[in-house]
């Protein structure tokens, strides 16, 4: 789903003009970006949080000159998903055919915290 099909979605659903629905969607995004930027965090119950993580500074790799670079410190946002959202994303069967966990499924590996935990000890790992 693209901005523009959230904002329809929204005026839809609400039954508003796509003007007003584009400003609640902007309105949504700009507080959201502002209190990243702030440092904090964002729950939305049910859904999933947002945070910020600090990385630290590495020596990484050009892969089209093979070239040492020294990437500096970062902050990135990072979310993680809800539980409820994750049920309902595994619960609903997938149409377009791309294999994805339907009801039923007994794959109960969470996926996106073992990539979370592999990003963290690559940045550990990192001098």
């Amino acid at each position: 789903m693209t901005k523009s099909e959230l904002i329809d979605a929204v005026a839809e659903r609400m039954k508003i003009t796509k003007t007003r629905a584009e400003l609640a969607v902007n309105g949504v995004f700009e507080a959201m970006a502002a209190a990243l930027e702030r440092g904090e965090g964002i729950e939305i119950r049910g859904f999933g949080t947002f945070t910020v993580r600090q990385y630290k500074p590495y020596s990484g790799r050009n892969p089209r000159t093979g070239r040492t670079v020294a990437v500096p410190e970062k902050r990135l946002p990072f979310f993680k998903v809800g539980k409820e959202l994750k049920e309902l994303v595994n619960r609903t069967p997938v149409s377009d055919g791309a294999g994805g966990a339907a009801a039923g499924d007994e794959d109960d590996d969470d996926d996106t915290d073992q990539l979370d935990a592999d990003e963290d000890e690559a940045d550990d790992e990192a001098p």
